[in-house]
């Protein structure tokens, strides 16, 4: 990592501060040009430290009115403020530390601290934004009580609202009023929320397993009141399932969500009072989808099992990161698993993780679950902590079984409850429990990259013995040019030629009751004795390890798994196995023939009534470009996008009738609901419209316009218009997208559903993303509209990287622009330009030039000065 004159935070560095807060007590006065912070801190030396060290404080952009130890005023040079820390001489062991400084919500653009949402004042203080409301140990070790008084105009701000358990409210002079309130559990800055807005709330009631009414309430802005039922029933749904699960209750008496527009995330887990972006808990059939709603349960799921898998035990430094997210991730995924259907999640979470994390452990960011250095912690909220983590988290479940791991879970929350602690105190609770040594497994948190399997086979008849050989490898990665081999836990069976199971017999370390397999060596073989035919090996299913496999299936042996396999992922993975072998020949030569082996997988696959309409969906979907991007390296944009187009024109030509009887048959005038069924319905609708619209029906474009109009929800609308945008049908495409906002154009949600549909045409390109960030409907200060816009454009490969070069430009000049009002936001779009080597040089060349352009500007933030020196470096 190259980062000139920046300040390398390192694991190796960490120490226990000097001193600590047991109690902060807070009263936040808004006023319309400046908000007063007023902070009593109370400070207790650590007795590990001698003498009484100097005390250094974190606080950005702080106007300080008056700073007084214990009694005494201070004023400088008995402090000094300088660098975004305020320094100063304590004079005993405990101490009260008084400060009172102005800040200014109503300018802060970077949404970190507190800050101006809209007609709303709030707060985001994950990782470091607690440093921008007042002066304190911003760090996730030091744990306080904290009780906040917040003060404002009644009129203004009629809802105030903070952290834990109401304790006094009252009246003011000059029309205003106060809140009190106070969390009993000793939390870390990071945790901290406040709110003030004039909300609208709704009410409901969960009692708990040992007999506790707790109060929920959901806050949000008048005109979207209407769409929080969905998420107080998500969260009362997680409540039961986390005591049952997890054994896990809620503490407080009150749990609170509040919507916000403008928010960096998905949400926060702040102690009592959760605050989320509104496009991640607001929903109603007709302005969210099903995606949306499946998105909004989880994400309610995820940050209310944060109250004890980040909350009650959070991290001793932001290195353990992955403690809370992967934990908590692989909480939630268990939950939609649980409550929908477990095939479709798996796969569903799969595809995300080869599409985000795969290529990340694939480029110039790449690093471990559990970073060693970092510049700016921000840059490491990234699918590889959250999502990754949560794969490692899956894989110990897989090793020790369900029982030992729900008794390592146990083991943890109780042991550490209200201590900020490592990854390793998870893990020696996963050690304790099942008295497995994890020794060489936790390389999966410190070694980065995606480690690739290959495996071969062979078969003795006379001995009736299969052998299977195992080759694990892991490519370089920045600062790791060499990996040591991984515990890698392959979930696996013997298939017979009609798909039934072999009872297993081998010299491995095998698992018969959970039929895992270890490997642990760089070369592994096995033999499996006994076996009276060639089997065909069934391996890593249910994506039992984060890993690339490569084994050279026959053509039969790949049919019978896409067609006979009892595990459902495998089934789906076997075809898109072939999609991928057939795409590779294409890329290389574009005037190839698609084998007959994809129309009998895929009318096999139609005319399977055993699979339900999601799986069938899923398997008869190509790989994304996100996914195929890592597979072809270096990466010919243009012969990519000709390759998949040509197959999935030949998919949709050659089974036309099947997707024009599939459009017809399921359809439904039924009322909406979201469930699996259902849903999994919507989506099989979807693709069958897609593909007969690809297969160029003038009748299906028909339909699919009818489909939008006749919608009463908003998943059926965006079946049908996003077939027509899909089409060639230009004229048509934009009458339904001036139709829509016509339509919606005072809905926020459905606003930004608009760009999105825009920026998702594969006509789109850098002039049209300029003359759409014109319009009245955009707003660069607010994170979601940007990703609206740039992101889904961005993440078009067809019109982002097939088109013309000046895309790559227009990219970077808007990273610099958006760096000046939102570094956080900015440095995330530099993601789009960092695999710049993967891709052949008529696109690689131009993605790296954008970068240079963007390092060349002065004044830019640290969030962006580090990943493009990375990306370049």
């Amino acid at each position: 990592m190259k980062t000139d004159n920046a300040n390398i935070i390192r694991l190796k560095d960490y120490k226990k501060p000097d001193y600590t807060i047991t109690q902060t007590d807070l009263t936040i006065k808004i006023f319309d040009q400046y908000t007063q912070v007023e902070s009593t801190l109370y400070f207790t030396k650590n007795n590990e430290v001698s003498g009484l060290p100097e005390l250094s404080l974190n606080g950005i952009d702080q106007a300080i009115q008056s700073i007084h130890l214990d009694e005494r005023e201070l004023f400088e040079p008995s402090y000094r403020y300088e660098n975004e820390v305020l320094t100063l001489q304590p004079t005993a062991e405990n101490f009260i530390l008084k400060s009172i400084t102005h800040i200014h919500p109503n300018k802060n653009t970077s949404l970190e601290g507190l800050y101006q949402s809209g007609t709303m004042i709030c707060s985001q203080c994950e990782a470091e934004g607690f440093r921008k409301i007042t002066f304190y140990l911003d760090r996730p070790d030091v744990m306080a009580v904290f009780t906040t008084h917040i003060e404002a105009n009644r009129k203004q701000y009629p809802v105030l609202l903070s952290n834990g358990n109401p304790i006094d409210q009252g009246e003011l002079a000059d029309e205003r009023h106060f809140a009190t309130w106070h969390d009993p559990f000793p939390k870390p800055s990071y945790l901290f929320a406040a709110v003030a807005g004039d909300l609208v709330r709704h009410d409901d009631v969960f009692v708990t397993q040992s007999g506790r009414e707790v109060s929920l309430r959901i806050f949000a802005e008048a005109h979207n009141a209407h769409k929080t039922d969905f998420a107080i029933d998500s969260l009362k749904r997680s409540m039961s399932w986390d005591e049952k699960r997890y054994g896990r209750e809620y503490d407080l008496d009150i749990f609170m969500i509040v919507a916000s527009d403008y928010f960096n995330m998905g949400a926060m887990e702040n102690k009592g009072l959760n605050i989320f972006n509104s496009a991640a808990v607001l929903a109603s059939p007709e302005t969210s989808n099903d995606a949306r709603f499946d998105r909004i349960e989880a994400i309610v799921a995820h940050e209310y099992f944060h109250n004890w898998s980040g909350n009650r035990v959070t991290c001793r430094d932001w290195f353990q990161l992955t403690l809370k997210e992967g934990l908590t991730v692989y909480r939630d995924s268990q939950f939609t698993a649980d409550t929908h259907n477990a095939a479709v999640k798996r796969i569903s979470d799969v595809e995300d993780l080869k599409s985000a994390q795969f290529s990340e452990d694939a480029g110039p960011n790449a690093h471990p679950i559990q970073p060693q250095e970092y510049v700016e912690i921000n840059n490491f909220y990234t699918a590889t902590v959250y999502e990754k983590g949560a794969e490692i988290i899956r894989m110990i479940n897989t090793i020790i079984g369900d029982e030992n791991f729900r008794k390592g879970t146990d083991l943890y929350f109780d042991t550490f409850d209200g201590q900020a602690v490592t990854t390793e105190d998870f893990v020696g609770c996963m050690e304790k429990v099942s008295s497995v040594d994890f020794t060489q497994f936790k390389r999966w948190y410190v070694q980065a990259g995606t480690p690739t399997v290959d495996v071969s086979e062979s078969y003795d008849a006379g001995t009736q013995t299969y052998q299977l050989s195992f080759k694990q490898h892991c490519k370089p990665t920045p600062n790791q040019p060499k990996k040591l081999p991984f515990v890698i836990p392959v979930k696996m069976a013997l298939l017979e030629s009609n798909g039934n199971e072999i009872a297993i017999q081998c010299d491995g370390n095998f698992n018969a009751s959970t039929s895992v397999l270890l490997l642990t060596e760089e070369s592994t073989i096995v033999s499996f004795t006994g076996i009276s035919q060639k089997p065909v090996a069934s391996l890593f299913r249910d994506f039992s390890a984060p890993v690339n496999v490569n084994m050279n299936y026959s053509d039969e042996d790949q049919i019978l798994l896409a067609t006979k396999d009892g595990n459902a992922f495998n089934r789906y993975n076997a075809m898109q196995s072939l999609y991928i072998d057939v795409l590779s020949v294409l890329v290389k030569n574009i005037q190839s023939d698609i084998p007959k082996s994809v129309d009998t997988l895929v009318l096999a696959t139609l005319e399977d009534s055993g699979l339900s309409n999601a799986i069938t969906s899923y398997m008869v979907s190509l790989p994304s470009f996100a996914v195929l991007r890592s597979m072809f390296a270096p990466v010919d944009a243009r012969a990519l996008t000709a390759a998949r187009e040509k197959l999935q024109t030949h998919i949709a030509k050659q089974f036309e009738s099947h997707w024009q009887g599939l459009a017809h048959s399921l359809a439904s005038a039924q009322p909406y609901e979201f469930n699996a069924e259902e849903a999994g319905r919507r989506s099989l609708h979807g693709k069958a419209l897609n593909y007969w619209v690809k297969a160029g029906s003038l009748e299906a474009i028909t339909y699919a316009e009818a489909l939008y109009r006749a919608a009463d929800n908003q998943s059926d609308r965006l079946n049908g218009i996003g077939a027509v945008l899909n089409s060639e049908d230009s004229e048509r495409a934009e009458k339904l997208l001036a139709h829509f906002y016509r339509q919606w154009h005072q809905d926020t949600q459905m606003v930004e559903t608009w760009l999105t549909l825009n920026a998702s045409q594969d006509r789109f390109d850098h002039k049209q993303a300029a003359e759409l960030m014109t319009h009245e409907a955009f707003d660069f200060t607010n994170p979601n509209k940007v990703r609206s816009v740039l992101g889904v454009f961005a993440s078009n490969f067809e019109a982002f990287h097939a088109g013309s070069d000046e895309n790559y430009q227009f990219i970077a000049e808007q990273i610099v622009k958006l760096d000046k009002i939102n570094p956080q936001i900015a440095a995330r779009f530099t993601k789009i330009l960092e695999s710049w080597r993967s891709f052949t040089d008529d696109r690689g060349i131009p993605m790296k030039k954008a970068l240079e352009y963007i390092i060349s500007t002065e004044s830019l933030s640290s969030d962006v000065t580090e990943l493009v020196q990375n990306a370049l470096s």
